[in-house]
C-alpha cells in the first residue's frame, strides 16, 4: 500500500492533471492550445442540449478562457485528426485512439430496435451502407430511407437506426457538421490506414491501455472512477489496475475517507494551490461521475433537465462554479440569443462558503462568459441564496 493522501491533495492532483493548474492562457488561442486540452482529457463528451453553450465547447473554455468557437469546430471536426465513438458517452477523440475501440465495435450486439428494423426493412442496413459508400460523407437528412420515427420524442426513423447501428459496429465513422449534425463516412476515408488496420489491441490489452490513460487523465482515482472514464466495467478494471500497480506503471495510494484502494499517476504533480475561476459543463470530466464529485468536492450534483419543472431544486441547465480549486456554487444559465443576453434564472452558493467572495468572482466570470458567447448583457432572476449578493456585485 502506498502513501496516504488527504482529500485536498487528491483534489489538487486531479485538477492539475485535468489542466487547471497552469498559468492563464495567452490571448491568441491557437490549435496548439486546443490540442493541449485534448491531450489532458483524452476525449470530449458531446451533448445535444443547446440552452447555453454546447457542452463540448465548455471544457476548452474552462481551461483556456475565451476563444473562437468556429476555430474549435474546424480543429475538432477534421478527419484524420479526430473521430467520434461511444467512449464515456458520445465523444470526440484523437484518431490515434481508434485501435483501442475495435473490441467494442466487434462486440456490439444488435439491440431490439435494430432487430425490429432488420425484420421490417430487410436489406435497409446494406442499402444505407451503400449510400454512404457512393455519396458520403452524409447526414441523416441526406439519406434516402424511411424517416417515420419508431416512437415519439426521442425515437428515430429506420434510416437513422441503420446509420447508428453501422456506426456502433465500426462500419461507419463520424464527425460533426457546423450545425452539430453527425456526418457519417466510411472509416477508409476518414481514419488513417495505420490506425484503421492496427490490430495490436485485443479486449484485454485495450482495457489495460484505456485504464492507464484514465489514471493519466484523472491523476488519481478509485477503481470505479477510473473505469467510468471510458465506461468500462469496474469488475473487469479492478484486477488490471492492481496488476498495473504491481508492475510499477501506477501507484496504489490511500485517500482519507475513500473506501478501497486509489491509484495515482506517478508523474502527476500535486500543485500547492489551484487558482482561478470558471463555470463547468455538466459533462466535464471533473464532475461527470457524480459520486467522485461528492468525494472530491463535497458537491452533490444532479442535472435536472429531465426533472419536471415543479420538482427542480436548482434549475434546468445548472453549471457548477469552480473558484480556486473548489466547487463553491451553481447557476442556472440560458443564452437568449435574440435579446443578446445571458439569462441567469437562479444562483446558489455552497454551504460554508463566503457568499460575498463567491458573488464577486462569479460576477466577473459572467462578464467573461457572456463576452465569449457574444452576449451583451446579463439578466438576473430571483431564485437562489446567492442572487442578492450577485446582483450587488454586478
Amino acid at each position: 500500500m502506498g502513501a496516504e493522501l488527504t482529500i485536498s491533495a487528491a483534489r489538487r492532483i486531479s485538477l492539475g492533471s485535468q489542466g487547471f493548474a497552469g498559468k492563464p492562457t495567452a490571448k491568441a488561442i491557437t490549435s496548439s492550445h486546443f490540442a493541449s486540452v485534448m491531450t489532458r482529457l483524452g476525449l470530449i463528451q458531446l451533448d445535444s442540449v443547446n440552452v447555453c453553450a454546447r457542452s463540448h465547447y465548455m471544457p476548452f473554455y474552462s481551461r483556456l478562457g475565451a476563444y473562437k468557437q468556429d476555430a474549435l469546430d474546424t480543429w475538432l471536426n477534421t478527419k484524420h485528426r479526430h473521430f467520434e465513438y461511444w467512449a464515456h458517452e458520445a465523444c470526440v477523440m484523437p484518431v490515434d485512439k481508434y485501435p483501442l475501440w475495435r473490441w467494442k465495435m466487434r462486440e456490439w450486439v444488435p439491440r431490439r430496435v435494430v432487430r425490429t428494423l432488420m425484420s421490417e426493412h430487410p436489406g435497409l442496413v446494406k442499402e444505407v451502407l451503400k449510400q454512404v459508400k457512393d455519396y458520403g460523407p452524409i447526414t441523416i437528412r441526406e439519406l434516402e430511407a424511411p424517416k417515420a420515427r419508431n416512437r415519439p420524442w426521442w425515437g428515430h426513423g429506420p434510416g437513422k437506426i441503420a446509420l447508428e447501428f453501422l456506426f456502433a459496429q465500426g462500419e461507419l465513422t463520424a464527425l460533426r457538421t457546423d450545425n452539430f449534425r453527425r456526418l457519417y463516412d466510411l472509416p477508409e476515408r476518414s481514419i488513417p490506414k495505420s490506425h484503421r488496420l492496427d490490430e495490436r489491441y485485443d479486449k484485454h490489452l485495450a482495457h489495460r491501455q484505456l485504464l492507464l490513460d484514465s489514471v493519466r487523465h484523472f491523476g488519481i482515482g478509485t477503481t470505479k472512477d477510473l473505469a467510468d472514464y471510458f465506461r468500462l466495467k469496474a469488475g473487469a478494471a479492478a484486477p488490471i489496475l492492481a496488476q498495473l500497480a504491481s508492475e510499477g506503471h501506477i501507484e496504489e495510494v490511500v485517500v482519507k475517507g475513500w473506501k478501497g484502494p486509489a491509484y495515482r499517476d506517478p508523474a502527476a504533480k500535486c500543485p500547492r494551490a489551484i487558482r482561478g475561476s470558471s463555470l463547468l459543463s455538466p459533462f466535464d470530466p471533473v464532475i461527470w461521475y457524480r459520486d467522485r464529485g461528492e468525494r472530491l468536492f463535497q458537491f452533490h450534483y444532479r442535472i435536472e433537465i429531465y426533472t419536471p419543472k415543479e420538482k427542480r431544486k436548482h434549475g434546468y441547465y445548472v453549471l457548477p462554479f469552480m473558484l480556486d480549486g473548489e466547487l463553491v456554487g451553481r447557476v442556472d444559465v440560458k443564452a437568449d440569443r435574440k435579446a443578446g443576453a445571458l439569462v441567469v434564472p437562479s444562483a446558489f452558493v455552497e454551504a460554508q462558503q463566503d457568499k460575498e467572495r463567491v458573488a464577486k468572482a462569479l460576477a466577473k466570470e459572467f462578464e467573461r462568459f457572456a463576452g465569449w458567447m457574444g452576449l451583451g448583457s446579463i439578466v438576473l432572476g430571483r431564485k437562489g441564496d446567492l442572487m442578492r449578493a450577485l446582483r450587488s456585485a454586478l
